[in-house]
């Protein structure tokens, strides 16, 4: 099996996908906006270094009590980077937390002087933008409070074909549904910051066991599938995909500003306390000794 096939059926059939910050009871999928920050971190400059320049943004946003919030997610793959996501409802509703921090000055100028500093510790920076499209999801996950790790999966789509590539998640969710799998996953669109079409499926992972359930389910996928429904799988795939990308990242929750409902959830993980400083040694006396 090519290695394009392999990441189209890796990424359609894994057990968990990313969904909007918030949680809620509802698991449908629901259009949604994200907007994501990428910082690609010098050699050298990340780690502890980075967590303390990114603490200034997160305090000036609690300072604030800023009611949009974003989580961080560090490369474990690829170019060192960090990804630090946002999710809206709508543009429209973009467009109001934008103007509504514009009105705020104070919290402007302290997120201003807090990218100058961290600016030193880039190489650079970009912006994207994607649209979640429900049509090509799978019982998109609601509450992702407990994921500790993000896979995300892109594929760049040849000019004119991405009816073609519609046609190919649709086919792979019928077979899924034929086998009864317990597959989930989110497309999004890039719809700016970058060269399209463009189509990234979003896994937020639990832990990285999950990514062996990822390939068992596969294994069950290509027997429901059968012979013929992989042929026409690779055919598709080929028509379509001029390219696909995988990579992996970690939550960091020292550069993350998260919603109360995710500390509130797992206060360890988000909020954790400091550690108590060692208590002071008390010198022992010392023994008497005969001259």
């Amino acid at each position: 099996m090519n290695k394009t096939i392999r990441r189209v059926l890796m990424a359609l059939c894994v057990p968990i996908a990313f969904a909007a910050l918030a949680p809620a009871q509802d698991t449908t999928p629901k259009r949604q906006i994200l907007q994501i920050d990428r910082e690609f971190v010098k050699p050298g400059k990340a780690g502890a270094l980075h967590d303390k320049s990114e603490s200034a943004f997160v305090a000036a946003m609690t300072r604030a009590k800023w009611p949009s919030h974003y989580i961080a997610y560090q490369s474990m793959t690829g170019k060192n980077r960090v990804l630090y996501i946002e999710d809206f409802d709508s543009f429209a509703a973009w467009e109001k937390d934008s103007k509504a921090m514009a009105k705020n000055p104070a919290l402007t100028a302290e997120l201003d002087h807090a990218g100058v500093v961290d600016g030193e510790l880039l190489d650079s920076s970009d912006q994207l933008v994607l649209m979640s499209d429900p049509d090509l999801s799978l019982r998109s996950r609601a509450d992702i409070s407990k994921a500790r790790y993000l896979e995300i999966e892109s594929f760049k789509i040849k000019p004119g074909q991405e009816h073609s590539f519609e046609d190919l998640a649709k086919y792979v969710i019928s077979i899924h549904q034929q086998a009864g799998t317990t597959a989930h996953w989110g497309m999004y669109e890039l719809v700016f910051g970058g060269e399209g079409p463009v189509y990234a499926v979003f896994t937020a992972r639990d832990s990285l066991a999950e990514i062996d359930a990822g390939f068992a389910e596969g294994k069950k996928f290509e027997q429901a599938a059968g012979e013929e429904g992989m042929k026409k799988i690779r055919e598709m795939a080929a028509s379509c995909i001029e390219k696909s990308d995988s990579e992996l990242f970690s939550v960091n929750p020292k550069q993350s500003y998260p919603p109360d409902e995710f500390v509130k959830a797992d206060p360890d993980f988000w909020k954790p306390k400091p550690a108590a400083a060692p208590a002071a040694m008390t010198a022992a006396p010392a023994k008497k000794t005969t001259p």
